[in-house]
């Protein structure tokens, strides 16, 4: 039985970064008992998941979880931005970074010297579990300067308590489970070492449709913040990647009257949307030489997020078939939520 409480945290190892918790081996020995019990399947990475509270996760990142749980401690301000893995998190990081920074880097000067253009979204927009609370126990995030923005995979209901109970603002993002299904697909290839290969993507898809992936099941991810989204409408903002593919501009000032902080009539006149869309473009940040060679705080190339981030390209690698399985468990998941993906 899964014990209600996990053990105390031990102190946390020097310097424990991304890649060293990939494997499993590798990972410190905190709380074995208690992970032993949680029921496990392998998973894509090269690591097992672990079923806790009804969603998959790798093994590794528990602890860091479990630790954000017991330590973040939220301000009104904060803005998390929530994905499920490979949901377009990259983009909608550097496009809140920009819009909630605008005012600070609005001159020519300071664009010239845009922090969009030497750091990685990823690092400007770091991850609860993912990165901060992976590297310490309890990092001092009380000296930064509000708004707060933070990144987390974190289903709803494993959200810290203060995120919860504080006037923070959520912004999650879905992506159409297709597409975020080959998008994961690609990104574990690039974890594999290479005299393995690729992993066949229907061995994935099986995993996938059982629920079985990252932070998963997909559709449980989803419905948790959709459910949330429309029980508290103004903490909770539901956007979909196609939705902004399809009208950036849109989607961008809808993001701004959410938070807080609305487009004025002369910033709509000068182009500060078009300017921000236009600086946060995929063709702009993928031609960055800090996102083509660099390397994020936590140790992985700035370039395995940077892909194609195209509408449908699923049907490039999958059969028809493929993706009406994929339907087919969407339909059921969604059966009555009145949530169309």
């Amino acid at each position: 039985m899964q014990p209600s409480q996990p053990p105390p945290l031990p102190p946390p190892s020097p310097s424990p970064l991304y890649l060293k918790y990939l494997r499993e081996e590798d990972m410190p020995q905190a709380f074995p008992d208690f992970l032993s019990s949680l029921p496990l399947e392998e998973g894509w990475f090269p690591t097992s998941l672990r079923s806790y509270q009804g969603f998959w996760l790798p093994s590794w990142i528990l602890k860091p979880i479990l630790t954000c749980q017991n330590h973040f401690q939220a301000d009104p301000s904060d803005v998390l931005l929530v994905t499920s893995p490979k949901s377009g998190t990259t983009w909608l990081a550097a496009i809140l970074f920009a819009l909630v920074n605008r005012a600070k880097y609005s001159d020519s000067c300071s664009q010239r010297s845009h922090p969009l253009l030497t750091q990685n979204p990823h690092d400007l927009v770091p991850s609860l579990e993912f990165n901060l609370y992976l590297k310490e126990e309890n990092p001092n995030l009380a000296a930064l300067a509000p708004p707060r923005l933070f990144g987390t995979h974190m289903p709803y209901s494993l959200l810290p308590q203060s995120v919860r109970d504080s006037n923070c603002k959520l912004v999650y993002l879905c992506r159409n489970p297709k597409d975020n299904f080959v998008s994961l697909w690609h990104f574990v290839n690039k974890l594999r070492p290479e005299e393995k290969g690729q992993i066949p993507i229907q061995e994935c898809l099986d995993k996938f449709c059982r629920g079985l992936s990252p932070c998963g099941p997909y559709w449980d991810h989803v419905l948790g913040y959709h459910k949330a989204s429309l029980e508290m409408p103004e903490k909770v903002l539901f956007m979909t990647y196609e939705q902004m593919k399809v009208d950036p501009h849109v989607q961008v000032r809808r993001l701004a009257d959410f938070l807080g902080c609305p487009f004025g009539e002369e910033e709509l006149r000068d182009g500060m949307v078009e300017g921000i869309l236009r600086m946060c473009s995929f063709e702009n940040l993928t031609a960055l030489e800090v996102n083509k060679s660099g390397k994020l705080s936590t140790g992985e190339d700035s370039n395995w997020y940077f892909r194609r981030g195209e509408v449908g390209d699923w049907a490039n690698y999958m059969s028809a078939e493929m993706g009406e399985r994929i339907d087919g468990v969407t339909e059921e998941k969604l059966h009555g939520s009145g949530l169309k993906l």
